[in-house]
């Protein structure tokens, strides 16, 4: 089970050029094969007249699917050094199309490489890479009182509190990370002397940036 991957936050759109070829490097968060190629095809439309839309994805937690394209590029040259970019910042769930505008001016194998693998990185930087953790999600139901000691505890343990309900009771929705090795349980109920109700809600990701 993956409780944190990397991702990037949003998508963008980077320029490059090298020996008057342009490269353009799209970066997009997907979350399936079927998003990843009505992505490419909508690039592969908007940019018709270009040389090459050269692509790679990885989809999974754990990276299960991998697809790279070097359309029409020499082989290993386009598509693959853009999966390996992809692979060695371990960002998962994300596409990268880089179109080339060829400038006439021939790049030789290693010239490419270089090329495609710059503007690949080039687009993970300016899309933000961000890390997704997994939390456990707990609603405490606690008096007044006891709110200001609660609150105190649970940031000094680093723990995210979501959201507070202010009704009869106190309702705070608080966010634990699941590699925290700590009984929120226990806490909650030594600091309240027992007068305080914890429950567990579910599960979900929260972002954080690097």
């Amino acid at each position: 089970m993956c409780n944190e991957f990397l991702t990037v936050a949003k998508p963008s759109e980077s320029f490059y050029v090298v020996k008057k070829s342009k490269f353009i490097s799209n970066v997009i968060p997907v979350s399936d094969i079927k998003e990843a190629e009505a992505y490419i095809e909508k690039l592969r439309k908007k940019y018709w007249d270009a040389t090459h839309n050269v692509y790679a994805y990885s989809i999974g937690l754990n990276s299960e699917i991998q697809k790279f394209s070097d359309d029409g590029e020499p082989s290993g040259t386009a598509g693959k050094p853009v999966l390996e970019v992809i692979k060695s910042k371990e960002v998962k769930n994300v596409l990268i199309v880089v179109t080339r505008y060829f400038g006439g001016i021939l790049l030789g194998a290693n010239g490419l490489i270089r090329a495609y693998s710059e503007s690949a990185s080039l687009g993970l930087k300016n899309s933000n890479i961000i890390k997704k953790i997994k939390c456990d999600v707990f609603q405490i139901t606690t008096d007044y009182n006891m709110l200001g000691k609660l609150q105190w505890e649970l940031n000094q343990r680093n723990i995210i509190i979501k959201d507070i309900n202010y009704a009869e009771n106190v309702k705070i929705e608080v966010f634990v990370p699941i590699n925290y090795n700590i009984n929120l349980e226990k806490i909650i109920m030594d600091k309240t002397s027992g007068s305080a109700h914890i429950k567990f809600v579910n599960n979900e990701y929260i972002t954080k940036e690097i």
